[in-house]
């Protein structure tokens, strides 16, 4: 007896080999219960967390109510915020340029940067801060004129010029500048040099280059840690305390001096402070989607998102099956 060989693309060989229906296959999602077991814990962790800040009365909830909203608490927010906005516009007008001159082939523009970078990037900004508030103790006057001679074209009090405020800005700036600048600089090296090379052959200046070819490529690099500099810069202005600024951190030090409340003050200006960074990260994950726009953070969908959406599939699921 000789045995036939069956095409395996003809009827009878699809015959042989039973394929289930489609409709009677189960998908059985993976279960997790070690997940389940430790949000379950950590809430239960939150919740008696709160519950014991709610009923301590050492926090004194009433002094926190009335200095929430108080008149000062609000004069030290305005300080907070244009100090930071300020601060921020000069670190990166600043760091970029700083960073464009670390990119360049002069020895003594490269030497310059990197000096600048080496100096404000190696000090503490506590120190820094303090430094320009007690500048006039190395300086009594600014002069601005032609060196070595006795011509001079400006002269102020340093004193009268570098304000409380003026001082707090000069430190947080040249500060920020160090870093940002090289922020920057890794954004413009992770755009690829022949984007460069493609527009100088089309006749475009190197200048107008770097603003309309290499920069807008490097933004998908500089948003989010520029991102997270303008959060920590918010959080950093409370240092300029230490120079009497007038910043929201010297405002509370001032109330909690004449009522020793100083839990309850603290409390009042952490709760500002987390309500200003939340709001601040709202523009950065726009930016970070705008810029991000093909790649696959693009994509990316925040902690909240991810939980209702989880939520969301799981209802769907369960609606699915009530229907069967």
């Amino acid at each position: 007896m000789t045995a036939t060989k069956i095409p395996a693309g003809s009827a009878a060989g699809s015959a042989a080999v039973p394929t289930p229906d489609s409709h009677e296959l189960e998908v059985v999602p993976v279960r997790h219960y070690g997940r389940w077991v430790a949000a379950v814990a950590s809430l239960l962790a939150l919740v008696g967390l709160i519950g014991s800040l709610a009923k301590n009365d050492n926090l004194h909830w009433d002094v926190v109510g009335h200095y929430l909203f108080a008149d000062l608490i609000f004069d030290g927010l305005g300080t907070t915020l244009w100090l930071t906005a300020a601060a921020m516009a000069l670190g990166l007008g600043l760091g970029t340029l700083v960073a464009v001159m670390r990119l360049s082939s002069s020895p003594v523009l490269y030497g310059l940067a990197t000096g600048f970078v080496w100096v404000f990037r190696g000090t503490p900004l506590l120190v820094q801060i303090i430094f320009w508030g007690y500048a006039a103790a190395l300086y009594k006057y600014v002069k601005i004129g032609i060196p070595f001679t006795d011509v001079t074209f400006f002269q102020a009090e340093t004193n009268a010029l570098l304000t409380p405020a003026v001082a707090a800005l000069l430190a947080l700036g040249l500060n920020e500048a160090a870093y940002a600048s090289e922020i920057v600089r890794a954004g413009i090296q992770s755009v690829d040099p022949g984007q460069a090379e493609a527009a100088h052959s089309l006749g475009m200046r190197p200048a107008l280059t770097m603003r309309r070819i290499v920069l807008p490529q490097a933004m998908r690099v500089i948003i989010p840690p520029m991102g997270n500099e303008t959060i920590n810069m918010l959080k950093m202005t409370a240092l300029v305390s230490v120079i009497s600024a007038h910043d929201l951190m010297s405002n509370i030090q001032d109330v909690y001096a004449q009522n020793y409340q100083v839990i309850p003050m603290l409390v009042v200006a952490s709760l500002w402070y987390l309500a200003l960074v939340t709001l601040l990260s709202i523009p950065q994950t726009w930016l970070e989607r705008r810029y991000g726009r093909g790649t696959a953070r693009a994509g990316h969908a925040s902690p909240v998102q991810r939980m209702f959406g989880d939520l969301a599939a799981a209802l769907g699921k369960k609606n699915k099956e009530h229907v069967r």
